[in-house]
């Protein structure tokens, strides 16, 4: 029986997750599900799988948390200490789906265990990508990727030699106004930007699709966690989202990886592999669907992808301050406090700043630079943001 810890299980991936896992519960001991302020979800999956721990990121809901799970024998735990206490209960799998950088801390701690983090979490490569591969190599960790378009190049690249990959290709569905004209964007709103096409994702997420921060932020990934400078690494509009990416050779030939738009898939291939299972997944009828769309990305409608090619040319903090402002942009636009377009510009803004203050470009760089990177780019963007809005 394998033990197992699903960070962020309350949230739309840890939610595809717990789907699988319940499907075949005595294959597993679970050990920790934590969660944010969706209790009810939190202590539900938690009865549901028979955890031996659950724990909230929020103080305040420890003792509705509590009472939610009184009589169980599970315990409960709050706040962000408890977190880093269940990253250090040893596990055979971890899943790490916290949203944004407070995700990077805990899958950090769940590598020292010399196991599986299957990471969905972005900003953990995006922000500390070093690190993060560095400290898999000391502990002797394996890192296996949970976003669906690395997922897939990974999967294209089984028995394949890196030394022969001349191009790493990720799709973007396009998001929430792949099809409205240019100068419509910077009234957008909320509701219209958290709408998806395609996939059924939380609603940062889903923003970020629509403003392609989204795909940046897969760039970066991409070379950090595949080793490939950001010149091989390209962007293309895929509308159906059903090819996730390919992965180009030297003799020309591409390997496409081609499934459903359901993260079931990628969770699922990280939580058997080495081996492949039976999945609860569609199978496509190409016939059916008849035809496939590509199309390039314009980067002067999405200008987050111009960032992120600075961020990955840059490399030392670039990441950490890219990261912190889109997330603060992000807070600004969701309050209403800036519009659609504003948020690249205040990650811009934020970007010129630190690197016109303290530099990004830092020799040995250590997780409290990181820490103290993404503190300081919050303060910046919010204040940027202020400004702009």
């Amino acid at each position: 029986m394998r033990r197992i810890t699903l960070f962020g299980a309350t949230g739309s991936v840890g939610q595809s997750a717990v789907d699988l896992i319940a499907r075949d519960l005595d294959a597993y001991q679970v050990v920790a599900l934590t969660g944010g302020n969706n209790i009810a979800q939190l202590a539900s999956d938690a009865i549901a799988l028979r955890a031996e721990l659950a724990v909230t990121c929020h103080d305040n809901c420890y003792a509705a948390l509590k009472d939610a799970l009184a009589g169980t024998g599970i315990a409960v735990a709050a706040g962000e200490a408890a977190i880093k206490d269940a990253a250090a209960r040893p596990v055979d799998w971890a899943l790490s789906a916290i949203i944004g950088s407070a995700g990077l801390v805990p899958g950090m701690n769940a590598l020292d265990h010399g196991n599986t983090l299957a990471l969905a979490n972005k900003e953990s490569l995006v922000t500390a990508g070093p690190l993060l591969m560095a400290r898999a190599k000391a502990s002797g960790a394996t890192i296996l990727p949970v976003d669906s378009e690395h997922s897939a190049v990974f999967q294209a690249l089984v028995g394949e030699d890196m030394a022969a990959v001349e191009r790493v290709i990720i799709t973007a569905s396009g998001g929430a106004f792949r099809d409205w004209p240019k100068d419509r964007l910077a009234s957008a709103t909320l509701a219209q930007a958290s709408s998806h096409p395609n996939w059924d994702m939380g609603q940062r997420i889903t923003i970020d699709s629509a403003s392609m921060f989204n795909k940046a932020m897969e760039l970066i990934e991409t070379k950090e966690f595949f080793g490939v400078p950001s010149s091989m690494i390209e962007v293309l509009v895929h509308r159906e989202s059903l090819i996730h990416a390919l992965v180009g050779f030297h003799d020309g030939a591409l390997m496409a990886h081609v499934g459903p738009p359901d993260m079931r898939h990628a969770i699922g291939y990280a939580l058997h592999w080495p081996q492949r299972r039976h999945l609860p997944v569609e199978r496509l009828d190409l016939a059916k669907i008849g035809s496939l769309s590509f199309e390039a990305p314009d980067e002067d409608r999405y200008p987050a992808l111009a960032l992120a090619r600075y961020v990955m040319d840059t490399g030392g903090l670039a990441g950490a301050v890219f990261n912190a402002a889109k997330e603060r942009a992000l807070d600004a636009f969701i309050a209403g406090e800036i519009g659609f377009l504003q948020m690249a510009a205040v990650v811009s803004a934020t970007l010129d700043k630190m690197s016109s203050r303290d530099g990004l470009q830092i020799r040995d760089m250590t997780l409290d630079d990181v820490l103290e990177a993404d503190r300081l780019a919050r303060i910046y963007a919010g204040e940027i943001a202020r400004q702009i809005g």
